[in-house]
């Protein structure tokens, strides 16, 4: 069987927004997903306790599993391929894009890649609650990574006050259009929401059902961890019904605000594309894959949509809209097949 494509998320920001503290957050909370991490600055990472063998600008296997390379933006296409060959055990790639480039080049890099074992994972901007306006004035191209973030951290929250708070998350809003704004404190966010929780078994990892997605099942102290329900929300579809391709891809190119993150099967039933459609969205990027039912597997859609601010009652009318209630001929996968990446 295949192994899934690898994510490759990119994490950016102006200097102190916080992009090593949320990247140590993630490999120190990483929930048993093997971390493949692109930085700059190696010595910033937190790594204390971990033994490493190698050199800085080569791939390195750290004791809790994660990977860790240092490059340059000319090198990154092929540490993408150090990092995600057939071999690799890697579950995410996370890039750490201080000094390497703008942010849009990097987004580039990455869907031109042409490793078929990569795929587009999201541009994560880290935005400074407390210097927001201040760094606007020093670097006016700030605005434009707002507005192309596929996903918005508004960091710092707990250093500045509330009446302050509201105006700036209210204009990162206003800038970032219908891109999802995260305020935290600390680069805390629920790792769910960058990548999927894996289970180790002896055959290798097994993606997490929807059901157990949804869940967590851990035991932390509540003062010093982000719950799922805390920060941001997931939203469950099921239809048995097939769905009407023309009305879903309209969703999907004008989602709903706070919309991030899409995922799960499509089932179209339209004579000659009647295959399993995995769905994968994240922000702006649409992805789809066919493939066989399974023998004893049902022809349903079930769909986990994540976000944040998600008003999830005029979110699940939407989707409901998309049910098919007509009959539709070939010509309405046309959309659908703008948007299928070939296995």
């Amino acid at each position: 069987m295949a192994k899934r494509a690898i994510p490759v998320v990119l994490v950016a920001g102006f200097l102190g927004a916080g992009k090593t503290t949320l990247l140590n957050h993630l490999l120190r909370n990483n929930r048993g997903v093997r971390i493949g991490v692109i930085v700059n600055d190696f010595g910033a990472v937190n790594i204390d306790s971990m033994m490493v063998a190698g050199q800085v600008d080569s791939m390195v296997s750290l004791s809790n599993g994660c990977l860790c390379c240092a490059v340059d933006v000319s090198e990154m296409d092929s540490m993408l391929d150090r990092l995600a060959h057939p071999r690799s055990d890697i579950d995410v790639i996370v890039v750490e894009a201080s000094g390497l480039a703008e942010p849009r080049n990097m987004v580039r890099l990455v869907l031109g890649s042409e490793n078929p074992r990569i795929v587009y994972g999201g541009l994560v901007v880290l935005v400074d609650a407390v210097e927001f306006e201040d760094t606007r004035a020093a670097n006016p191209e700030l605005d434009l990574h707002v507005r192309m973030a596929d996903l918005l951290v508004l960091n710092k929250t707990d250093r500045i006050s509330e009446p302050d708070l509201r105006s700036v998350l209210a204009r990162v809003e206003e800038l970032g259009g219908r891109s999802p704004v995260l305020p935290t404190a600390h680069g805390r966010i629920d790792p769910r929401l960058l990548f999927d929780e894996v289970t180790r078994v002896d055959d290798g990892p097994r993606q997490l059902s929807l059901d157990e997605l949804l869940t967590d099942p851990h035991d932390h102290d509540c003062g010093d961890h982000d719950h799922l329900h805390d920060r941001y929300e997931a939203v469950t579809f099921t239809s048995a019904q097939p769905m009407d391709p023309r009305a879903l891809i309209r969703l999907l190119e004008d989602p709903p605000p706070g919309l991030y993150r899409v995922k799960g099967f499509v089932y179209f039933g339209i004579p000659g594309h009647t295959q399993r459609y995995t769905l994968q969205t994240v922000g702006r990027q649409i992805r789809f894959e066919t493939g066989p039912w399974g023998r004893r597997a049902a022809r349903v859609t079930e769909l986990v949509l994540i976000g944040t601010g998600l008003d999830a009652d005029a979110l699940a009318r939407r989707m409901d809209d998309c049910v098919r209630i007509h009959e539709s001929g070939a010509e309405a996968m046309t959309g659908v097949h703008r948007y299928v990446v070939e296995n």
